[in-house]
């Protein structure tokens, strides 16, 4: 699909696939660090990388709703891992990865990025759980919620082990509520019955790519196969979009710069409202 095409379907659709964005010998680098994050989380570490595995254990999330406290090799059953790029050169690099970077900057229009969430999801063999149909604005405090997230699947990702699944067009709709995202595996995605019918899933292969708008209504079935489904998922946003902090949250923050913005590494953005009576 042609440059134009592409920016047209994800503008239209609110969704893209790209295929194959990460060769096989980069999703295997993937694949190494996520098992030493989880050995992390165990607190089977080196002594060198006793400081790291510190600070990856803040950001881990066990499964909530996992039938077993650990899986293969004695490892936690984790759901998430959060901030990568604090404790994780892999998923840092990845997070500016040149073909990347590239399909962000055309689909936001935007030479000047910065990133809002640099996050691992997993879905454990037999114990990942049903993420609920959700609009990721919903949830975040940027307006206008004109941001892209990323998906790249580091195993292929099917029907049966929990793939991505979105509803075509639903970043038209507007922002609207939609509950508790972590469900268990037999719960239905939705209470929304009217949008229940209109998912559909997304598979993917290792190394290809799901870039969706921030409004876009998607979630994911359980895994229940013998297969793990693990992605790294990163949210980007232009300038052009701004902090508006909610429930009492700090009036500033501070965003890495991923690209553009005269070589800053970082950018603090200060609430418009902030301070005002």
């Amino acid at each position: 699909m042609e440059l134009q095409a592409r920016k047209t379907f994800f503008q239209e659709e609110g969704y893209l696939i790209v295929e194959n964005l990460l060769s096989v010998e980069e999703v295997e680098r993937c694949q190494a660090e996520i098992h030493r994050l989880h050995a992390f989380a165990a607190g089977h570490e080196a002594d060198a990388e006793k400081e790291r595995a510190e600070i990856a254990r803040r950001h881990v999330q066990r499964e909530p709703f996992a039938k077993d406290e650990t899986q293969g090799d004695n490892l936690p059953v984790l759901r998430k891992a959060e901030n990568t790029r604090q404790y994780s050169k892999v998923f840092r690099d990845l997070a500016q990865h040149p073909r990347l970077i590239e399909v962000i900057q055309e689909l936001t229009g935007s030479e000047d990025l910065l990133l809002f969430r640099s996050t691992l999801m997993f879905k454990p063999a037999f114990h990942g759980s049903s993420h609920g149909l959700h609009q990721d604005s919903a949830y975040w405090p940027m307006e206008p919620p004109n941001l892209v997230t990323v998906s790249i699947a580091l195993n292929d990702a099917t029907p049966e082990n929990g793939c991505f699944k979105v509803i075509p067009k639903s970043h038209l709709w507007g922002m609207q509520s939609w509950g508790n995202i972590a469900r268990e595996q037999d719960a239905k995605l939705t209470d929304h019955k009217e949008v229940e019918a209109q998912q559909t899933d997304v598979p993917l292969s290792a190394g290809s790519a799901l870039f969706f708008h921030s409004l876009m209504v998607h979630g994911s079935g359980p895994n229940t196969t013998p297969n793990p489904r693990n992605t790294a998922l990163y949210a980007y946003f232009s300038p052009q979009v701004k902090y508006v902090p909610r429930d009492g949250k700090p009036g500033e923050k501070t965003f890495p710069v991923v690209a553009g913005l005269g070589g800053k590494t970082e950018l603090t953005l200060v609430a418009e409202t902030y301070g005002r009576p």
